[in-house]
């Protein structure tokens, strides 16, 4: 695997490094996007229990103690209870939004080297076919195993670039669409607990 990685020239460093890139960042967004840091079940259902009491100092201590991206949220909302239904569900909006924008951070990195990576395996497929078409200029074609390094760089090279974008695609993907559906949920339970306090 070593000597192939060689043999695919010096853009295959590049590649590799966006491979560890994407990677790293996909691990660390799935740690940052679990569903117990984001939108922590218990926090939701306390809220909502002492909202059902009247005790919105309460609930709004329960919230200031967390890190959630809902809670902040619900905070929000809170600490505006008493004032106009429009103006608390617009700054809470205007705080969703910022709490989404966290969520999405590094994504695009993922969506960017799934891109790159493909333009560097063609890069590199460039720079074999150079190489090959150099050694037919200096040697002609009567020397077949000459050629092969720089064929064999060409393939490796696209190769790579491909293997590393089309994973990178699906975990861009995967990490954009999972950020969607925890934004459609913290806004339905936003306008729930929006509604709880027009009530009281």
């Amino acid at each position: 695997m070593y000597e192939l990685f060689l043999k695919g020239g010096i853009l295959m460093y590049p590649i590799a490094f966006c491979s560890i890139v994407a990677l790293g960042v996909f691990i660390e967004r799935l740690w940052t996007l679990r569903r117990e840091k984001v939108i922590p079940q218990g926090l939701l259902v306390e809220v909502l229990d002492l909202l059902a009491k009247g005790k919105i100092v309460e609930a709004q201590s329960l919230c200031r103690r967390s890190e959630s991206a809902l809670a902040q949220i619900l905070y929000t909302g809170l600490s505006l209870f008493g004032k106009d239904r429009a103006a608390i569900k617009e700054r809470m909006e205007e705080v969703g939004r910022r709490e989404v924008a966290n969520l999405e951070r590094y994504i695009n990195i993922i969506g960017t080297v799934a891109g790159v990576a493909p333009l560097l395996g063609l890069l590199g497929t460039v720079s074999g076919m150079i190489k090959s078409f150099n050694v037919i200029a200096l040697q002609g074609v009567a020397e077949p195993g000459a050629l092969a390094g720089g064929i064999s760089e060409a393939l490796l090279t696209t190769a790579a670039g491909l293997i590393v974008a089309i994973p990178s695609l699906v975990m861009y993907r995967y990490l954009r669409s999972r950020v969607r559906s925890i934004a459609l949920e913290m806004e339905e339970i936003s306008l729930r607990v929006l509604d709880l306090l027009g009530r009281e």
